[in-house]
């Protein structure tokens, strides 16, 4: 555990961080990072959590990150920490099996009901994680067991769906300056999973471009073409079939370009191998703070390969 005890001036933090004291006090005006107490006489101390904050900012600006982005980055990784675990957060579970327990009651008011409470409970890509996603795949579950039928999965993926695009309307950044472009592979139908990362990616102050499900590899090209992204994501959730997922891997791969393209998606990790091989990054299985750091590193590497050389 670091010590959190104000003790070292910041001349002392910036011979031990390399970072200048002016520039400490700059990240410290603009960013809030850190934010070190002060002595009666105002002298600024500075404690090793705070040592260990700044060089964690220093790490990601070195790879190429903009120090406004490593700020916000660290800090959503300390709220990540500081959050209560998915075990002792009851509102979250009890509020996606209201879901599921409405669907099994076959009652669209029902659910209706329970999903409004669920968007009540917080940040809208924490709601999708931890109260959608966990209740879509226990009704994906009960409907594969025949426990519910295609009408109740219907159902619910109507009404879910429908709230998670009024969220993403609602955290939206219009006036963001990266922009994402999300898609489904070409023979898949499902987009919840393609809802939830562009919930994130907007939250992650990205301007997101839905083209939705089956989309095929051409319309990547165009896509980047005339919106230039900064990193292109893509769903899938079904295995395509022998030679079939080979042939779309290397066609979205080509339409990328130098685009950094990550996929997630249930067969995401079936194709690992494959998407690999081909320059792509598979973020399935990875929580919100990893995802958001191997996707910040993706931009930040293809911004700095991009910048002409002097």
């Amino acid at each position: 555990m670091t010590d959190d005890k104000g003790k070292y001036r910041i001349n002392a933090v910036a011979e031990m961080t390399g970072i200048p004291a002016a520039t400490l006090r700059a990240w410290e005006r603009r960013y809030g990072v850190p934010e070190p107490r002060r002595t009666e006489s105002s002298y600024r101390v500075y404690s090793d959590a705070d040592i260990e904050l700044i060089r964690r900012v220093r790490e990601l600006c070195d790879q190429g990150m903009a120090p406004s982005e490593a700020a916000k980055l660290v800090m959503a990784d300390i709220e990540h920490r500081h959050a209560p675990s998915a075990n002792s957060a009851d509102p979250y579970t009890h509020a996606a099996e209201a879901i599921v327990h409405a669907v099994q009651a076959y009652d669209p008011n029902q659910v209706e009901n329970a999903v409004r409470h669920g968007m009540a409970l917080g940040q809208a890509s924490v709601v999708f994680d931890r109260v959608f996603r966990p209740a879509m795949i226990e009704i994906g579950q009960r409907w594969h067991d025949g426990v519910f039928s295609v009408g109740q999965e219907h159902m619910a993926t109507s009404i879910v769906e429908a709230a998670t695009n009024s969220m993403l309307r609602l955290v939206a950044r219009e006036d963001a300056d990266r922009t994402v472009v999300i898609a489904c592979f070409a023979d898949d139908t499902h987009t919840m999973g393609s809802l939830g990362f562009a919930l994130h990616m907007a939250s992650w102050d990205f301007n997101v471009v839905r083209l939705g499900a089956r989309t095929p590899p051409h319309a990547i090209r165009q896509a980047v073409d005339e919106l230039d992204p900064a990193i292109v994501g893509l769903s899938v959730t079904i295995t395509p079939a022998g030679h079939r997922a080979r042939e779309l891997v290397e066609e979205y791969a080509s339409a990328c370009r130098d685009t950094p393209w990550v996929v997630g998606g249930h067969a995401a990790t079936q194709l690992t191998e494959l998407i690999t091989q081909h320059g792509g990054t598979v973020v399935e299985g990875l929580d919100a703070r990893h995802m958001r750091s191997t996707i910040e590193a993706l931009v930040a590497k293809a911004r700095k390969r991009r910048r002409p050389t002097k």
